[in-house]
C-alpha cells in the first residue's frame, strides 16, 4: 500500500512542475524513494504530463533497473539512483529545465545569496555542478559531489538544469520552484545593478530560523 501511496504523490507532485512552468513538452521528473525500502518510484521517459497517472509510474531499484511498470523509466533514472545510493537522508529528486536557473547553469555560475528566501531555503549560494551527459550516473556523481557538505538542496547542473533533492519527494519540488523563482529575482536584480550580498552570520541566521522556527510546529 505504501509503494502504491507514493505512486500517486510522485504523479501529483508532476503537475506543480507544469504549475510553476519549471517544465517544457515532457522533460523533467520527479522521483520519491519508499521510506526504508530499496526502491524508488520515478516518471516514465517520454510521457506527456497530460498522460501520466499513478499506474503510468515506474518502480526501480537502487542500481536503476525497472521492478515494476509497463513503461521504460526516465533518461535520468540513473542520476537518481546514484544520488539515493549516496545520500541516505534524501527521499525526493527532482529534475527541471527552469527558464531562469537554466540560464544560470548555461553559464555556469552560482547564483548568489543576495535574497532572504534564498538564506532561508538554501543557507547561501544555489552551487553550480560540472557538466555530464545524460543516460547514465555521471549526473547523479556531480549532484552528489556538489550537495555533499553544502545547505542548498539545488544545484544547477552545468549547461543543463536543475537538480534537486529533499527529505519528501514534495520538498524536493519545493526547493525546485524556489530555486527558479530565486534565480529569476536575482536575474532581474543584476539588470538594475549589482545586488548586495547578505552577511554569513545574517544567513546562518536566516537559516536557522526558516528550519528550526518558521511554520506550525507540535507542541506535543
Amino acid at each position: 500500500m505504501m509503494l502504491e501511496e507514493l505512486r500517486e504523490t510522485v504523479c501529483r507532485l508532476h503537475a506543480e512542475l507544469v504549475r510553476y512552468n519549471l517544465v517544457a513538452w515532457t522533460a523533467g521528473n520527479v522521483s520519491g524513494r519508499l521510506p526504508g525500502g530499496d526502491l524508488f518510484v520515478i516518471k516514465p521517459s517520454g510521457v506527456s504530463y497530460d498522460d501520466l497517472t499513478a499506474e503510468a509510474m515506474v518502480v526501480c531499484d537502487m542500481d536503476g533497473h525497472l521492478v515494476e511498470g509497463d513503461f521504460a523509466p526516465s533518461s535520468d533514472t540513473a542520476a537518481h539512483a546514484y544520488a539515493y545510493r549516496h545520500l541516505p537522508q534524501v527521499n525526493g529528486i527532482v529534475h527541471t529545465h527552469s527558464t531562469y536557473a537554466s540560464a544560470w547553469a548555461a553559464r555556469g555560475e552560482p547564483i548568489p545569496c543576495v535574497l532572504t528566501a534564498m538564506a532561508d531555503e538554501f543557507g547561501g549560494e544555489i552551487p553550480v555542478g560540472p557538466f555530464a551527459l545524460i543516460g547514465g550516473d555521471d549526473i547523479g556523481k556531480g549532484v552528489v559531489t556538489t550537495l555533499t557538505d553544502h545547505r542548498s538542496p539545488a544545484v544547477l547542473m552545468r549547461n543543463h538544469g536543475v537538480f534537486a533533492v529533499g527529505d519528501s519527494p514534495k520538498a524536493a519540488v519545493k526547493a525546485a520552484v524556489m530555486c527558479e523563482d530565486v534565480a529569476r529575482t536575482v536575474h532581474v536584480a543584476r539588470q538594475l545593478g549589482e545586488p548586495l550580498p547578505i552577511p554569513r552570520a545574517d544567513i546562518d541566521r536566516l537559516y536557522d530560523r526558516y528550519q528550526n522556527v518558521y511554520g506550525q510546529r507540535s507542541h506535543l
